[in-house]
């Protein structure tokens, strides 16, 4: 059985178009062929809601009258990258709102105030410029609207890894971390993929999943930009070709005007810092029936590493493997020691993603994209150990 995509989008002009999340076909999977399924279904919908620290959004706000080259800007005290064109700025998701001298800490950065202008809300403005003869502007203090500026979009350097690890404490106190609080001596294990469900995961040598592809971003359109940072696809893995620790990832883009506070959610982790929450929601298209198989893979053929956040070392020691059908039951053993275990991705709310971008395929208002160049197999995981030795050295 071969499909193209010219083929499946005729079909869902057509609202003719059968698609199924990958919860579904999983499902069926149990009890019909991969080639029956195939034979009926055109598209297979992934979805995630977790944490993706490496999410941003570029801002036009327009030129003032008279004109300012912005050099130091601030949203709603949140500091904003400047250093481009002169009304061009970047707003991290991860970056924290700086305390006014007369004010008080909160707990709120980046993802925050890119969630208030995607809910079309007021978000105060204030910069300072370098003034040159064609931007005679040393200061500006107004606010600004998702509407009311030219360009709002989100673009991610890294989103969707594939696969990721399981935190845990072995140590006597709690540690907060980018999963959030590990409760000391081994109290709980958390982990941040939402395991089968999650989109590369259901295509593991991005077979389908490339520079190109359009997907379910923040509850509006976006697309694959390019590899993601860390994009790791060298991973080890098993017979399945699912990585057993963190792997590819990608670089995504999409219109924040079209989004919705519903998939795009600030988050703060204690004493760690500010975050985002983003639904991003990956369709496969039903090519052939390798894809079905691929998609077919459940959560106990799944695994992922569990690595104690108590040695403060950028490679720490683990556990072991554990698989997601392990994590998601609410119990692990370590070391003959059982540990609750939570997901820090809502399960329901990937689900959901799933649900909505399977919902805009079947009613025709989604079609599909032809990659246009395939994301890289073939690199390595760089660190920067050699600038530690050479310190040494040095001393």
């Amino acid at each position: 059985m071969q499909r193209t995509i010219t083929e499946i989008n005729a079909k869902i002009v057509q609202k003719t178009a059968i698609a199924l999340t990958v919860t579904e076909v999983k499902q069926r999977a149990l009890t019909e062929s991969i080639a029956d399924i195939a034979a009926t279904v055109d598209v297979i919908t992934t979805g995630t809601f977790e944490p993706m620290e490496s999410t941003g959004a570029m801002l036009n706000i327009g030129h003032t009258d008279p004109p300012i080259k912005i050099r130091h800007c601030w949203l709603d005290d949140v500091p904003v990258y400047a250093g481009l064109g002169a009304v061009d700025l970047y707003l991290g998701a991860t970056m924290p709102q700086e305390i006014p001298p007369d004010g008080e800490a909160q707990e709120r950065g980046g993802g925050h105030v890119i969630e208030a202008l995607i809910a079309g809300k007021s978000v105060p403005l204030r910069a300072t410029g370098h003034v040159t003869d064609c931007y005679p502007r040393a200061s500006l203090d107004t606010s600004i609207r998702a509407e009311a500026i030219n360009q709002f979009y989100l673009f991610n350097p890294r989103n969707l890894y594939q696969n990721f690890i399981v935190g845990v404490n072995g140590s006597d106190r709690p540690l907060y971390t980018y999963l959030g609080v590990l409760q000391p001596t081994l109290g709980n294990a958390v982990y941040s993929n939402p395991g089968a469900m999650s989109p590369l995961l259901n295509d593991p040598d991005l077979t389908v999943v490339g520079i190109g592809t359009k997907i379910f971003l923040g509850g509006g359109v976006g697309y694959v930009a390019w590899e993601g940072t860390q994009h790791f696809p060298l991973q080890k893995r098993l017979e399945n070709r699912t990585p057993i620790g963190p792997a590819a990832t990608v670089a995504l883009i999409g219109d924040a005007k079209q989004m919705s506070p519903d998939w795009v959610r600030g988050c703060y982790f204690k004493h760690y810092g500010p975050s985002i929450m983003l639904g991003v929601g990956v369709p496969m298209p039903v090519l052939n029936e390798a894809v079905v198989a691929r998609c077919a893979v459940q959560d106990d053929a799944i695994v992922a590493p569990v690595m104690d956040f108590s040695i403060p070392r950028r490679v720490r020691p683990t556990f072991g493997l554990v698989s997601y059908a392990q994590l998601k039951s609410g119990r692990i053993s370590i070391e003959g020691q059982t540990v609750r275990t939570a997901p820090l991705a809502s399960l329901y709310r990937s689900q959901r993603v799933a649900e909505e971008l399977k919902q805009w395929i079947t009613a025709g208002d989604f079609t599909l994209t032809e990659p246009v160049a395939p994301l890289p197999s073939d690199r390595a995981f760089l660190s920067q150990d050699r600038i530690d030795t050479a310190m040494r050295l040095d001393t």
